[in-house]
């Protein structure tokens, strides 16, 4: 009887074991089967697309990978290994945008730039900020993160929190610090 005992005490959790492993196994197929997969229509890698209006090169943007999401209900453009933008103004003037990552929403013309944002205009001023927000349609920037902007001149400004134009012209901001020299 005896015998028969410690067999069962090592069957016993044995076949527990077997069984649950085996319910494992069922649960994460259930779960792959609930999980929304985003799979790109189309990948495009090491791009040089120029966007010209009226026989003019406005803007010229590089990227190492871009993922085509326009499959999708909201579809967008990913650049998961960042992107690099030369925008002209209608003097031929370019400034440079670089950031780490981007998306563009198809629908609304939004730019999402993330990480390392860095935006140089093309007489010197330099604005950086972890995310910034650009419409297309408008021609604006936009964040709530904490931005630096410098003005080429030794002034700057600081905070959480800013929209300015294409042309760095126009500034709204919400809270800041800095210094700007006054120049005749």
């Amino acid at each position: 009887m005896r015998n028969l005992l410690n067999y069962i005490s090592i069957v016993v959790p044995v076949v527990a074991v077997l069984l649950l492993a085996s319910c494992e196994s069922n649960f994460k197929d259930v779960q792959r089967i609930n999980s929304v997969g985003f799979n790109p229509v189309g990948r495009s890698e090491n791009i040089n697309l120029k966007y010209t209006d009226s026989g003019k090169v406005k803007a010229i943007l590089k990227s190492p990978l871009m993922l085509d999401y326009s499959n999708l209900q909201y579809g967008f453009n990913e650049f998961p290994k960042g992107v690099d933008v030369t925008l002209m103004d209608n003097q031929a003037k370019e400034s440079y945008v670089v950031s780490d990552y981007a998306i563009t929403y198809a629908d609304t013309d939004i730019i999402d730039l993330q990480g390392n944002v860095k935006i140089t205009s093309n007489d010197g001023k330099v604005l950086t900020t972890d995310q910034l927000y650009y419409d297309q349609k408008n021609e604006w920037f936009y964040t709530e993160k904490y931005f630096k902007f410098t003005d080429g001149q030794g002034g700057f400004l600081e905070g959480p929190g800013i929209d300015f134009s294409k042309d760095f012209k126009v500034f709204n901001m919400q809270k800041n610090n800095g210094q700007i020299n006054n120049v005749n």
